[in-house]
């Protein structure tokens, strides 16, 4: 600023205006009615390089010429031409100035995160001016990060099994109930296997319970590197328990796909001692059901029909798939 000072401007004032601009946490720039710039405070200096003396009286794109023809530049013929105020959306414009923490996050190309607002400002006897107003929003922006990413990993904690890390009980419930209005609505097939271990408190009581828990990520995994179809979904239904859903599949189509998981299991040849069958290895029993389109069931009688063609599996001698109808 000039340090001559016009007639009847009190120089304490003046003196305070500039300490202000110099202190406030927040980018200044103000733009005369040829887009020269007049002001630009410390916090711009700081954060952009540019020391104030570099800049001011120089045409702003000079200083900022990545600006032009952008959103910024826009906003500020906006409010010179039409006197209209600007905030710039801060999805769509997350770093428009190149302002950086330090050297250190400059060289690595790292912007600080900014709100910008662009306002028009009335001077008495002169051309109207326009201000900008940068914010440095990067805590507040790694802070919303932060909050969403925790919403996702208590999302993923409360629809995914912790021993497993397939979809758990709820998420099967919350899923079936979705798939089961969907085929409904579009009159398509609804197909659904409940899969049980086969002699699997033997297995716990001979091996114990950590070779359990091993046992029951290595079919989970293995049964769920079956399913190739992203709307197929596998869930730990409780205990040695296991529920997949399988949109628009028929019967006959879903007891193929149990037969190929079993026999998946199977390969697996994880020993089991006390299996009480042919072969001592883990094995799995596999109920199978599905509405028919017209007359499409509500989910808990596809649950009950599957658990009765489990239960039957099982009654024929287990390692076998069984289906009825609900």
């Amino acid at each position: 600023m000039d340090s001559k000072l016009p007639d009847g401007v009190d120089r304490h004032r003046l003196n305070l205006l500039r300490a202000v601009l110099g202190a406030v946490n927040l980018g200044a720039v103000v733009l005369d009615a040829d887009g020269r710039v007049v002001l630009w405070n410390a916090w711009m200096g700081r954060y952009s390089g540019l020391a104030p003396e570099r800049v001011v009286g120089a045409d702003f794109f000079a200083a900022c010429p990545e600006l032009r023809g952008g959103r910024v530049d826009a906003a500020i013929g906006q409010a010179l031409r039409d006197n209209f105020s600007s905030v710039l959306s801060q999805s769509l414009n997350k770093a428009p100035f190149a302002l950086h923490a330090n050297a250190a996050a400059a060289a690595r190309g790292e912007r600080l995160q900014q709100a910008v607002e662009v306002t028009p400002i009335a001077v008495d006897g002169a051309a109207r001016h326009c201000l900008i107003q940068i914010s440095d929003v990067s805590v507040a922006v790694g802070r919303e990060k932060l909050l969403r990413e925790q919403a996702m990993v208590l999302r993923s904690q409360t629809f995914a099994d912790g021993l497993t890390g397939i979809a758990n009980r709820r998420h099967f419930d919350v899923a079936l109930e979705k798939e089961h209005r969907r085929a409904k609505r579009a009159g398509t097939a609804l197909s659904l296997l409940m899969i049980d271990i086969d002699h699997f408190k033997a297995y716990n009581d001979h091996y114990g319970h950590q070779k359990g828990d091993q046992c029951l990520i290595a079919v989970a995994a293995g049964l769920a590197g079956m399913l190739k179809r992203p709307c197929d979904l596998m869930a730990r239904y409780g205990g040695e328990e296991f529920a997949v859903i399988l949109p628009e599949l028929d019967i006959g189509q879903a007891g193929r796909i149990a037969e190929t998981l079993r026999a998946r299991v199977r390969e697996l040849a994880i020993p089991h001692e006390r299996s009480g069958g042919a072969e001592p290895y883990v094995t799995v029993s596999i109920g199978v059901t599905s509405q028919r389109v017209e007359a499409p069931a509500d989910a808990a009688a596809l649950i009950g029909a599957a658990d009765r063609a489990l239960y039957q599996a099982k009654h024929q001698g287990r390692n076998r798939s069984a289906a009825q109808e609900p």
